[in-house]
């Protein structure tokens, strides 16, 4: 199969190297001048340099060459959110897609699958999702993902282009429980980072990543998903992943806050993008709008616009009402 991967940061490139053991593929940098050094120092020095790059990549920045390589293939979208939209109306209206973008889009406050309604309604939805950190998947680590798509087909033809030794891919039906499980443990993972970073201890984090479930299950619900994928890889296995793991940058963000540190600051710090500052305000403009309690997404939001410390964020979520825990 031939996969043109679109977008060579950390996960695009890891990605990328998966497939290209078993099968021919091109990674799309849009920096020219990115795609140049990645060929002549043969690694993705920016975002993943301790991996070398397996021979068998092709670099270009050439987007209609890139497409063009795909055709009767598999075109794999690896921007943040910020770039889907441009790059699906730049699609083929026959080129079979799937994305692997985490969050809402800032602004429409639309998922991925959303998006791709509005450009492109008759063409297939795909979501490759789950926890993944992208250097442990360059480095052939064991890692499990979920491949959604409301066509089998389409489903099928991911877990043909990236299924192997060390990744092994399950197929699901429900893309849209996929994208809501990838956009809202990222907001989980920072309160995850900020009860960390307050060393609140491990009953708090236990507390956190359970409650973040909950809430991540009734939006999801509400929006079409099913719940049951929401206990999945994508749903509970990445909120696990990321509201825990030392290389999660949302987490990082959470831990910095506690610290003391401001927004504009930590993400200059961070230096790639971490989707769960810009998913909090939509994750909670969404539910809102469906009558759906978030109040741990709401305590996130609170810090990240400076309406609240961390320690105030805290006290006001310890001080709420008694309830039954699944009424």
């Amino acid at each position: 199969m031939r996969i043109s991967v679109l977008g060579a940061g950390a996960w695009g490139t890891a990605l990328a190297g998966a497939a290209a053991a078993r099968h021919p593929v091109v990674l799309w940098a849009r920096d020219p001048a990115q795609a140049e050094a990645m060929r002549r120092t043969g690694r993705n020095e920016r975002y993943l340099p301790e991996v070398p790059l397996p021979a068998g990549i092709e670099l270009t920045s050439d987007l209609p060459a890139a497409l063009a390589h795909a055709v009767g293939g598999l075109v794999v979208i690896a921007t943040p959110m910020a770039a889907l939209r441009e790059l699906l109306g730049q699609l083929p209206a026959d080129a079979s897609a799937c994305w692997l973008c985490k969050g809402f889009e800032a602004g429409s406050g639309l998922l991925g699958h959303e998006i791709s309604r509005l450009l492109r309604p008759n063409a297939a939805i795909g979501v490759l999702s789950g926890p993944s950190f992208a250097l442990e998947v360059a480095q052939a680590q064991p890692t499990a993902l979920v491949a959604a798509s409301d066509e089998t087909a389409l489903a099928n033809r991911m877990v043909e282009a990236f299924h192997g030794p060390a990744l092994r891919v399950y197929t699901s039906s429900d893309p849209v429980g996929v994208e809501v499980g990838g956009a809202v443990k990222n907001v989980m993972a920072i309160a995850t980072g900020i009860a960390d970073g307050l060393s609140l201890g491990q009953n708090a984090r236990a507390a956190l990543v359970t409650r973040g479930l909950a809430e991540m299950t009734r939006l999801g619900v509400a929006l079409g998903a099913q719940a049951q994928t929401l206990m999945g890889l994508s749903g509970l296995g990445d909120l696990v992943l990321t509201a825990t793991g030392d290389l999660s940058r949302n987490r990082r963000v959470g831990l910095l806050l506690a610290a003391g540190d401001g927004l504009p600051a930590i993400l200059q710090r961070l230096g790639h993008v971490a989707e769960g500052v810009y998913s909090a305000p939509t994750v909670v403009q969404r539910a809102r709008s469906l009558g759906i309690e978030m109040p741990i997404s709401e305590a996130v939001c609170s810090v990240l616009e400076g309406r609240s410390t961390p320690a105030q964020a805290l006290q006001r979520l310890m001080g709420r009402e008694a309830r039954s825990e699944f009424g």
